[in-house]
């Protein structure tokens, strides 16, 4: 079945994460993704992994995982032939994607003024750190750059300690996310007006949108939010809760008088309970340091599914904090089809995230792995440019194609 996005074609300068994640989820709705690439100057996650430089680029479970579902065409776009080449691609397609430094696409000729002469309607996304405008403009930017400048960083951590830059990727992963969002307005914006438009995404400016209530909080009352751990501001017990597992915590949150009893009843209603002090929400949220005490000792000598089981059975929000291991385990997670394995002509087969939405009649899902450096060069040159097997060769001889 097609999905959603059947026949919406890609141009795919993205590399690293945030833009090629966009991309991916974009392939996953249907689209045709058509990643342009180089061996001249390889993407990162196909050349680089956590020990070093990669002996083969095509062996890089980093570049497999947010590369799915998409083709690639190897070429320089250093040659004068090669921007000829990603022009005319342009031409055939809806959106155009990428995450390169602003500045450096129109060094190129590749910017938003030069390919909408080429095709009027186009939708030109470009996610960088810092967006394309402002003195920080043409600053490379990582994860650890645009969670900080975005503010989340500062909130992120305990108190008594450092603020936690997040290295995990999970503001790429984030600002590619919201720049789906932004591709898929666009598409409904140009099926409405017949206009598609250049959209400048800043990874810095996603990451704040997503911490609205603390912005608020100091525009209104003057307060600039620190980090707290994992207390919450009203709700107490609120935080994770150490289990007898390698590493296992319990995660609950109470934020009703039910779940106050509930939570009880699942401690056995403990005497100490019925001291006067825990008996308000105000009270309790006074007395939290205690709280996560007595939690932190009833949790102690069990798993965390049986903390979770015994909490859930009485209306208490509580969950694992599960290690992606566990994740990948899951019976919910397995029965949702949230992981699937995924063959690789390399990496032989692979167990990977699959897309997070579900819709009945339009399937969001993986239509394929990633793709080799330029294994579909010869097709899209030849069938969707209408180049001659005789010209392809000639421009992988003059390393073009390359």
């Amino acid at each position: 079945m097609p999905g959603p996005l059947n026949g919406i074609r890609v141009i795919d300068f993205g590399h690293v994460l945030a833009g090629p994640w966009c991309s991916m989820q974009l392939a996953s709705l249907g689209a045709e993704v058509i990643k342009v690439e180089t061996r001249s100057r390889p993407d990162e996650q196909r050349a680089h992994h956590g020990s070093g430089v990669a002996a083969n680029l095509e062996s890089n479970s980093n570049f497999f995982e947010v590369n799915l579902g998409k083709k690639s065409v190897a070429l320089d776009l250093t040659t004068a032939r090669g921007k000829e080449l990603a022009k005319a691609l342009v031409a055939t397609a809806d959106i155009v994607l990428e995450n390169m430094r602003p500045g450096v696409m129109t060094k190129l000729g590749l910017d938003y003024d030069e390919l909408v002469k080429i095709k009027p309607d186009i939708i030109m996304l470009s996610l960088s750190g810092f967006g394309a405008t402002g003195p920080l403009r043409r600053y490379a930017a990582y994860n650890p750059c645009f969670t900080s400048v975005g503010g989340v960083a500062h909130l992120t951590g305990y108190a008594e300690k450092r603020p936690n830059t997040m290295t995990n990727s999970g503001g790429d992963a984030r600002a590619g996310t919201a720049a789906v969002f932004s591709a898929l307005i666009a598409l409904k914006f140009r099926q409405q007006t017949g206009k598609g438009q250049w959209i400048d995404s800043s990874s810095c400016e996603v990451i704040n949108s997503m911490i609205g209530d603390q912005m608020m909080d100091f525009a209104m009352n003057g307060r600039s939010p620190r980090r707290h751990g994992n207390s919450d501001a009203i709700m107490a017990p609120h935080g994770v809760y150490r289990c007898a597992g390698e590493d296992e915590w319990i995660s609950v949150a109470v934020g009703s008088e039910d779940e106050w009893v509930g939570l009880l009843r699942a401690l056995g209603n403990p005497a100490w309970a019925g001291e006067a002090r825990f008996a308000t929400p105000r009270g309790r949220w006074e007395n939290r340091a205690e709280l996560d005490a007595r939690l932190s000792e009833w949790a102690a000598d069990k798993t965390y599914y049986q903390a979770m089981e015994l909490l859930q059975a009485q209306g208490v929000p509580a969950t694992p904090s599960f290690k992606a291991q566990d994740l990948f385990t899951d019976p919910h997670v397995l029965e949702r089809g949230a992981v699937q394995d995924v063959e690789h002509p390399v990496l032989g087969k692979r167990t990977t995230i699959a897309p997070p939405y579900r819709f009945s009649d339009t399937p969001a899902r993986i239509r394929s792995g990633a793709p080799l450096l330029g294994e579909d060069s010869e097709a899209v040159f030849g069938e969707l440019l209408g180049l001659a097997p005789g010209e392809i060769a000639a421009l992988v001889a003059e390393k073009v194609i390359y």
